[in-house]
């Protein structure tokens, strides 16, 4: 089961109690269905839990049943019609729209007052027009309608209750989608979908934790191929040095230091710096290797 399907089924878990609610998850459902018009409505779904749930649904909002319900052997998809005029016109007059006039569906703000009819409004919306991604490919979560001037009215109800998402067109529909992580987990657990938005955080903090470790091995590599290639010019300076006959003619701190980097070039500086006996502080070390890579420059070796 996709993680879509997954969130879907926690929403459809929701106990539908007040008939305000009701009214308000069935009104979301009929914005983002595949059709609501004065002729007919049609809810296609290939969840099985909000197959069970929306023919309930809709009884408690508008006391209707659905004209035709799915076939047991379309296993893949569930389609639900109500094409009965008296059954049509009870779902508009409930929703405040007069089913004799034919113009584009407006957002009925007034049945949407209460914060907990927003939240069954958009759970509704979701249900029948929406997704979300597996957080571990990528953060989208989307809402997708037919009524154009529905998608902007949503846009707008959600910037109210604090979830700033964008607006696209795609294919003759509106869809009202999500980017970052942070308000789809919000969302989710505001419709219902709790474990799906801790499994957001718990996809995300994996991510970051993965970044983090890339990050430091990245750097860590980083390092060592900047310590190979500082031995490597020091060991070939130090050989030059060597066979201008320069090395034996230089402070025993200095002949020292040479002699150590020449028969362990694959130490670190620091690590070169504990061989000694006593050991030297790198900063020691490095300073002598400093005087030895400057007097190579000065010789011109």
């Amino acid at each position: 089961m996709s993680f879509s399907a997954e969130a879907k089924k926690e929403m459809c878990k929701v106990p539908i109690q007040r008939h305000c609610c009701a009214v308000a998850e069935a009104y979301g459902v009929l914005l983002y269905a595949n059709s609501f018009s004065a002729g007919e409505v049609r809810i296609v779904t290939e969840s099985k839990e909000f197959a069970v749930r929306v023919p309930k649904l809709f009884q408690k909002a508008f006391s209707v049943s659905f004209d035709v319900l799915p076939e047991r052997e379309n296993a893949g998809k569930h389609i639900f019609r109500i094409i009965q005029r008296e059954k049509l016109a009870a779902i508009y007059r409930t929703l405040g729209y007069d089913c004799r006039q034919h113009f584009a569906l407006h957002v009925n703000f007034a049945l949407l007052e209460e914060e907990h009819c927003r939240a069954a409004f958009l759970r509704g919306a979701f249900l029948a027009g929406g997704s979300v991604t597996d957080p571990r490919k990528r953060y989208h979560l989307e809402l997708v309608t037919t009524h154009l001037q529905v998608g902007s009215e949503v846009e707008a109800l959600m910037h109210d209750m604090g979830y700033v998402a964008k607006r696209v067109l795609r294919n003759s529909s509106t869809v009202t989608y999500f980017k970052q992580s942070e308000p789809i987990e919000d969302l989710l657990t505001l419709l219902g979908a709790p474990a799906a938005s801790t499994e957001i955080m718990a996809a995300k903090v994996e991510k970051e934790m993965r970044n983090t470790v890339n990050r430091r091995v990245n750097c860590d590599a980083a390092n060592v191929d900047k310590a190979v290639q500082a031995s490597r010019e020091q060991v070939e300076v130090l050989e030059r040095l060597t066979e201008a006959g320069v090395i034996a003619t230089l402070p025993v701190k200095l002949q020292e230091v040479a002699v150590a980097r020449l028969l362990q070039p694959e130490l670190t500086l620091s690590e070169l710096a504990e061989s000694f006996d006593p050991p030297l502080t790198k900063s020691c070390l490095n300073h002598r290797m400093r005087k030895l890579m400057l007097l190579a420059k000065e010789k011109t070796i």
